[in-house]
């Protein structure tokens, strides 16, 4: 028997490589890998359907749900998460010292209001130090060069949420180095802070510190990406959906078994000093699984998004966790 020809589309990940590499072959399914950067696979895949199969910001799959007939499922895999305290930075000189100096200040978000790693830092800054989310005029753009408007996102800001788009030859980047606005939420690092630059900083002094306190009091490991299929195809072959969650977790297995059997030998296979105490170091705060799949191993840190989605005027339903995934990959 013939088997299913499916695209997917998604990035370069330890995780994922078995199926990137084609060492690993969902069953039933001749999977061709295309490998692609979430923000040119992100439109591909909501506005032009170009995959059947694909990564997807956490964010952009729950607006498209909001629609009359929502194109996509999904499965409970995560190709990316992430602690979030890295990705708030702050111009040096606008005096912005902790979370709350924030108030008052001109804020800006990577592309769009309500991007995944942008509702986890407002979300988290509101919890726990704050600083509000709405009522607030965000600029938004390209991080190191222009950004064409993301008209094609499936979602509006609420009416009490100002969003401007920043000019045609202006970026994030620039503009914060410049002291024009004060702080950004950005899932990627000015390029500026890379080359040097010390007009730019994280919001804490010590992100990693930061995150690990957070995780140690709340449990949460902050989801960015699911896996999305178009509904058509889970319509038509509704088994798919368990083949590719069982592939992408044995995938997953692969990178973990690679770790655990070379823990003491980790420095011939990576340039990083010290890897192998990093690892041991997240064992003992995170477990032996600190990237877990599945649903119920992530209830919490879903519905957590989830509410920050809704209090954020970006989905009008309250969503549950289980509302997200086809059944087939509930446990």
């Amino acid at each position: 028997m013939a088997k299913l020809k499916l695209k997917l589309a998604c990035g370069n990940y330890d995780r994922t490589r078995a199926l990137m590499d084609g060492s690993l072959q969902p069953e039933g399914i001749d999977l061709e890998y295309i490998l692609s950067f979430p923000a040119d696979t992100f439109p591909r895949m909501i506005r032009d359907k170009a995959f059947e199969v694909s990564e997807l910001g956490l964010t952009f799959y729950l607006g498209t749900l909001a629609q009359p007939d929502p194109p996509f499922v999904a499965i409970p895999v995560y190709p990316i998460r992430f602690f979030v305290h890295s990705s708030i930075f702050v111009n040096a000189n606008s005096g912005i010292r902790e979370p709350r100096d924030l108030i008052g200040k001109r804020l800006a978000e990577l592309f769009i209001y309500g991007h995944d790693a942008g509702t986890w830092a407002k979300g988290i800054l509101s919890d726990e130090y704050g600083v509000p989310v709405r009522g607030i005029t965000y600029h938004v753009g390209g991080l190191d060069r222009p950004a064409a408007r993301w008209d094609w996102v499936p979602f509006e800001p609420p009416s009490d949420v100002q969003v401007k788009q920043i000019g045609p030859n202006q970026t994030l980047d620039a503009m914060l180095e410049a002291g024009e606005i004060d702080a950004l939420y950005s899932a990627m690092v000015p390029p500026s802070l890379i080359a040097g630059s010390k007009r730019i900083r994280t919001l804490f002094d010590d992100p990693e510190a930061a995150g690990r306190d957070y995780f140690k009091r709340s449990g949460i490991f902050p989801i960015q990406h699911i896996v999305a299929i178009r509904k058509e195809v889970y319509r038509a072959n509704p088994w798919v959906a368990r083949s590719l969650y069982d592939a992408f977790s044995e995938a997953k297995r692969r990178a973990e078994e690679l770790y655990r059997s070379q823990a003491q030998h980790l420095h011939r296979l990576f340039m990083i000093p010290w890897m192998s105490s990093l690892i041991e170091r997240n064992r003992a705060l995170m477990g032996d699984d600190p990237w877990p799949y599945g649903l119920k191993a992530n209830y919490k840190v879903l519905d957590t998004f989830l509410r920050y989605h809704h209090e954020h005027g970006l989905s009008k339903r309250r969503f549950k966790p289980e509302d997200l995934f086809v059944p087939e990959t509930i446990e």
